[in-house]
């Protein structure tokens, strides 16, 4: 069984720590070797692992004596600590409606890059709320003082009185318009990030396979060892490699047209070069090798070459996913906070 980190994980921590959030901690029910892990991925600064309803409740009150504290989770454990926090935000889309109910702001999308955006949205629209408030106010007195001093007529006074009010009202209006910078991909790329984001899923076994076969080199009856590198091989070749040249001709040019020049992509297309280059040395080693068994010097080879191949292409996955293919959004029209009443 395998949980993996969210894609768009560590991009939102960069995000968050941007807006000036300056200490982010991961508090979890799960063993501390695999918390330690997933903190270490998606660069957190603390991770308190093994931890009870009870425990979250006292992290969050510890973390509170330092400063105004933010919360998000999305199971019925996390529902206390949500509601104890100074602002708890639930990821209501896949999470316990107990969850959503405790926090006062619900991630409406399951996307967690989502957070930041909500975080800088709250801070604008109360910059614009202040904003509007002490422009009325400030507007309306001066009517007021012209109209105490005889210069203002009531009827006239009224209608600047509503004009005033329309005025706020427009300038409130700015706060529906996009936070920053957000990156969103037009209907056709989002399509293409889907495609290859569901093949990544497919070629993970792919991946897994050649890990298992650089170690049945060294346990496995010779024969059958290479019989499994082999089929490996024509994995490879039948599947990785397509998927990685639709990339580089699909993908790739959508993404540079979008976020402008071919910089964004460039190390990403270096690292097909490269995996291309190691299925074809792996090829090649094969047909060296033929139909008898290898010798210790092609062993450390093939082991050298397959774990190699492992590595980069799950480095290079999980890079993709983080990058670009989380960019895609499936969600678009629909709102991502809600305030619980």
């Amino acid at each position: 069984m395998d949980d993996p980190v969210r894609p768009d994980a560590r991009r939102t921590i960069r995000a968050l720590r941007a807006d000036g959030i300056r200490r982010i901690v991961v508090v979890t029910g799960d063993r501390s070797e695999v918390a330690a892990t997933v903190g270490a991925v998606i660069g957190v600064d603390e991770v308190l692992a093994e931890r009870s309803p009870a425990d979250k409740l006292d992290a969050v009150r510890s973390e509170r004596r330092r400063a105004p504290t933010a919360m998000v989770g999305d199971g019925i454990n996390d529902a206390p600590a949500l509601a104890l926090a100074d602002v708890g935000v639930a990821m209501g889309a896949r999470g316990a409606s107990a969850a959503s109910e405790a926090a006062d702001a619900v991630l409406t999308v399951d996307r967690l890059d989502r957070l930041g955006e909500v975080a800088a949205l709250a801070r604008r629209t109360r910059r614009i709320a202040a904003q509007s408030v002490l422009a009325g106010m400030a507007m309306s007195l001066v009517a007021m003082g012209a109209a105490a001093a005889g210069l203002l007529p009531a009827v006239w006074g009224a209608l600047l009185q509503e004009a005033i009010d329309v005025a706020v009202i427009l300038n409130a209006l700015r706060a529906l318009r996009p936070v920053g910078r957000t990156v969103r991909l037009p209907a056709g790329a989002a399509e293409l990030t889907k495609r290859f984001h569901d093949e990544h899923e497919a070629i993970r076994a792919d991946i897994d396979e050649v890990r298992a076969a650089a170690e049945a080199l060294g346990s496995a009856e010779p024969a059958a060892a290479m019989e499994q590198v082999r089929r490996v091989h024509r994995l490879l070749v039948s599947e990785v490699s397509p998927h990685e040249d639709a990339e580089e001709r699909e993908l790739y040019p959508a993404l540079d047209q979008l976020l402008g020049g071919t910089d964004a992509t460039a190390t990403m297309s270096r690292a097909h070069a490269e995996i291309a280059h190691q299925i074809r040395r792996l090829g090649q080693l094969l047909d060296d090798i033929g139909a008898g068994p290898p010798d210790d010097v092609d062993l450390a080879d093939l082991r050298a070459l397959l774990y190699g191949l492992h590595a980069i292409l799950r480095l290079h996955t999980a890079q993709e996913d983080e990058s670009y293919l989380s960019l895609g959004d499936d969600t678009a029209g629909a709102p991502a906070v809600a305030v619980p009443s």
